[in-house]
């Protein structure tokens, strides 16, 4: 198995960690290696790389080819594992909380994928986390984003951010440091690579060329783009296009290359044989079967938007990762912005009610802030709470008619950007059971999750009530709030408002819940004049 390495700074290998230094490592599993980046994540939160390795492994063949991860891949992946823990060891990331692990599409789209992570974790401690596409996105864009926000071209641009990756091509649209749209698209280097094995070489060329473009079609119809917009590339092939062009093309800069130089290169790849690039270009085997099908996909969408150019960024998933350990901050408050402008975007497209939306969703977050002695939740979860409050009643576009049940399906069959497949399904479980029956263990969606998610699912959906309940009339009025405890009963002190009959009478109605995990029924009071709640 081909050992490619790269050492940053071998200095740095067994050598004493100043005390306001923390050394910290990520490893990728991808579809044709395994890749580790390690660092130093310094006081002021910056990151100093100190070493970057890559093996290749068999993965993606195995995966796109027959479905599951053949034991001599599982085993290579064991040695490659084992070697990067001792490795590790001599850089004194010991611990678990000092080290990520993820897995990407050839791990998760594997049918044998829990018996692999199984192996893996009992041949090496190591615990995989395998990751879905939109988590894919959202650390990629953690990646590329500072690149993008500093370069003079990019700042106000829309930017069209791609990979294109071994089973997939990621297609992220950004604009003035917002994603406008995220997507993911089977289509992949090695993925197409391997679809058209046993292709007649005379016209392996024009099938690959016709199977990107009617991918690109369809990213063309979906991504909502306004002429100009600019193609940021990232990923390992885009990247060996930039360094044969520009031989001294630095990391920290943004790499513009001309569409026709990139096909011009393309091309002569692609009319070699693996043989010929290993010796003409000296790249791995696996690299080398790759990279015409990359490039191919790269200069295709780039002619899908009409670019004569495209920029390439020396960043990648590792990163991205590295930069998320350094904030100690998985869900950060950009991100949070990112969630609830995508969620803005999807109540529009099922025609919401705006104000009532953000009214309840504000409320809720109040609440969520005030209670958390109670509910003892992870901050995280304020933002899934504060995304199904302004969700809540979009499946009226469909029925006033089981109108929560109606959103719980449109929710779960969108996407937000950051959010996972798994956070969409509790955002969707807590807009449903924002009325209606309380959650049983035989209701869709709900059956699926772990004692955790259920108690959370529940929590947050009784926060939801209340908080419906609070704007029963529509009317805003209720704007702030005090909550204590007094004798059973959890009191909402409300300044400024008289009448308060409509949203007792709604909490009545829709309290059980609330009272059922918490405990305590609901009961509004008019604040004293002076604020005092006593």
């Amino acid at each position: 198995m081909p050992d490619r390495l790269t050492t940053i700074h071998e200095p740095h290998r067994g050598a004493a960690t100043p005390s306001q230094t923390r050394p910290v490592a990520v490893i990728d599993i991808g579809s044709a290696s395994i890749r580790m980046a390690i660092g130093e994540i310094v006081s002021d939160g910056s990151i100093r790389l100190l070493e970057s390795l890559s093996q290749d492994v068999d993965l993606g063949h195995d995966t796109y080819t027959r479905g599951r991860i053949g034991q001599k891949t599982t085993e290579g992946c064991v040695l490659v594992l084992r070697s990067y823990r001792q490795l590790l060891q001599e850089y004194g990331i010991t611990k678990a909380e000092q080290v990520r692990i993820v897995a990407t599409s050839a791990v998760r789209e594997a049918t044998n994928r829990m018996s692999f992570l199984d192996r893996i974790y009992v041949a090496t401690g190591m615990e995989i986390e395998v990751i879905d596409q939109a988590e894919v996105n959202r650390i990629t864009y953690l990646g590329v984003q500072p690149m993008i926000e500093t370069h003079p071209t990019l700042t106000d641009a829309q930017s069209i951010v791609t990979e294109v990756g071994g089973g997939s091509t990621k297609i992220l649209l950004v604009q003035s440091g917002n994603v406008i749209y995220s997507n993911t698209y089977q289509l992949g280097s090695q993925r197409l690579r391997e679809s058209l094995d046993g292709a007649p070489r005379g016209s392996l060329v024009e099938l690959m060329r016709s199977e990107v473009r009617r991918t690109m079609d369809r990213v063309r119809s979906n991504v909502p783009w306004e002429a100009p917009a600019e193609v940021v590339a990232l990923g390992g092939d885009i990247r060996f296009a930039a360094h044969r062009l520009f031989p001294h093309w630095s990391r920290d800069e943004l790499a513009c290359l001309k569409v026709d130089e990139i096909v011009a290169l393309c091309d002569e790849i692609l009319g070699l044989s693996v043989d010929d690039i290993v010796r003409r270009f000296q790249v791995s085997y696996p690299d080398a079967s790759v990279l015409g099908p990359a490039l191919l996909c790269y200069v295709e969408l780039a002619r899908t938007f009409d670019r004569k150019q495209l920029y390439v960024g020396n960043v990648n998933l590792r990163d991205g990762l590295l930069r998320e350990m350094a904030t100690e901050e998985v869900w950060s408050d950009d991100l949070a912005h990112q969630i609830t402008r995508s969620a803005l975007d999807l109540g529009r497209k099922y025609q919401f009610d705006l104000p009532h939306a953000q009214h309840v969703a504000d409320l809720s977050r109040q609440l969520f802030d005030q209670l958390t002695d109670d509910h003892q939740l992870d901050p995280r979860f304020s933002i899934l709470l504060h995304t199904a409050a302004l969700l809540h009643e979009i499946g009226g576009f469909v029925s006033s008619r089981s109108l929560h049940k109606h959103s719980m399906y449109l929710i779960q069959q969108s996407d937000l950007f950051g959010l996972t497949r798994t956070d969409m399904l509790l955002v969707a479980l807590v807009a449903r059971y924002h009325r209606g029956a309380t959650p049983k263990p035989t209701h869709l969606g709900y059956s699926k999750l772990d004692r955790d998610q259920r108690i959370a699912v529940t929590k947050l959906a009784a926060l939801l009530r209340v908080a419906t309940g609070l704007d029963a009339s529509r009317s805003g009025h209720i704007s702030e709030f005090t909550c204590h405890r007094n004798d059973g009963k959890l009191v909402i002190a409300i300044p400024g408002v008289d009448d308060l009959s409509i949203e007792q009478l709604a909490l009545d109605r829709n309290g059980l819940l609330f009272q059922q995990i918490f405990g305590m029924s609901v009961l509004l009071r008019q604040a004293e004049q002076d604020g005092s709640n006593h």
